[in-house]
């Protein structure tokens, strides 16, 4: 494993180190942030919502310049970044409340102990938020972030497994392993982790790696669907009962926490990706209707030629 890409000496005995998870997040964030911004453009050119004006494009008469969707992207990355680890370490302390009460400040200051749904939550109610503030009608953002949340998380799962956080899955049983597929990808003991476990032979599964390949696949499933006809947010519904259907399968092969709910032991995720599953397939049906017309206030007409 490769928990640390880079050390940057700076003099003396200080340097920077580059982790790999930090790295993988980094190219995750801005994966997403350049495949929102376009989808945006192109429903704004097909008219799905109005334009964008921005007090800081002042024309001469003194109104407010328009602004492509994708220029927002810059302040949305941001929330998306602060919220999402802010929420991803409020749900992991809610995780591991237990530890939290016997070091509070070593767990809100440590660089781990991030939980994806907290900071899905937390991102997604404060991107709507702004997005409503611009003007941008929030089901249709939603349907544009979708595919790009999908292959954001798979690519952070790169950075699970190269730093070794733990995010692994349950001790692997060789005896199920089909022949043909390479040991790697059945079994793996993540020498030299993040953490400084000494996990023992043959392994655990490599989970993050099968999410990786599953969301890289469902990624290509929702962008394929991304024109799809029917009233805004039906796609961004289809995402999320997607991600629980997800991770509530990889979650049984996982190792988490598990608490007490009406007499069954289940992890947080588990409880989440089935709530997940249940939304996402209630607004499907809900919005499996062909759309009449644009539904952002203050619609203007694709401009002429626009595809």
């Amino acid at each position: 494993m490769y928990p640390r890409l880079l050390e940057i000496p700076l003099g003396g005995d200080s340097s920077i180190t580059i982790y790999s998870y930090g790295f993988m997040v980094a190219v995750a964030i801005l994966l997403a942030s350049w495949l929102a911004g376009r989808e945006l453009d192109r429903l704004q050119r097909e008219g799905r919502f109005g334009a964008i004006k921005s007090p800081s494009r002042t024309k001469k008469d003194g109104k407010s310049g328009a602004v492509l969707p994708s220029e927002l992207m810059g302040t949305i990355t941001v929330i998306a970044a602060a919220m999402g680890v802010a929420g991803s370490k409020l749900f992991h302390i809610l995780e591991n409340f237990g530890r939290f009460m016997q070091d509070p400040a070593g767990m809100i200051f440590s660089t781990g102990g991030l939980t994806f749904y907290g900071g899905l939550i937390c991102a997604g109610v404060s991107i709507a938020w702004y997005g409503r503030r611009k003007g941008i009608h929030v089901p249709t953002l939603a349907d544009a972030i979708a595919p790009s949340l999908m292959i954001a998380y798979g690519v952070g799962r790169i950075g699970c497994h190269l730093a070794g956080d733990g995010d692994w899955g349950i001790a692997a049983d060789m005896s199920l392993k089909p022949s043909r597929l390479p040991t790697w990808l059945w079994a793996e003991t993540y020498p030299n982790n993040i953490l400084e476990i000494t996990l023992a032979e043959p392994g655990v599964y490599p989970t993050s790696i099968y999410e990786f390949v599953a969301c890289t696949l469902l990624f290509g499933l929702l962008w394929a669907l991304r024109r799809h006809p029917f009233q805004a947010g039906w796609l961004f519904m289809f995402y999320i009962a997607l991600n629980g259907i997800e991770r509530l399968l990889i979650e049984q092969i996982r190792v988490n926490n598990t608490f007490d709910l009406f007499g069954l032991e289940v992890t947080q995720a588990e409880a989440i990706a089935t709530v997940f599953i249940v939304a996402g397939l209630t607004g499907m049906a809900l919005l499996t209707r062909r759309r009449t017309a644009a539904p952002g206030r203050g619609r203007e007409p694709a401009p002429a030629g626009s595809r």
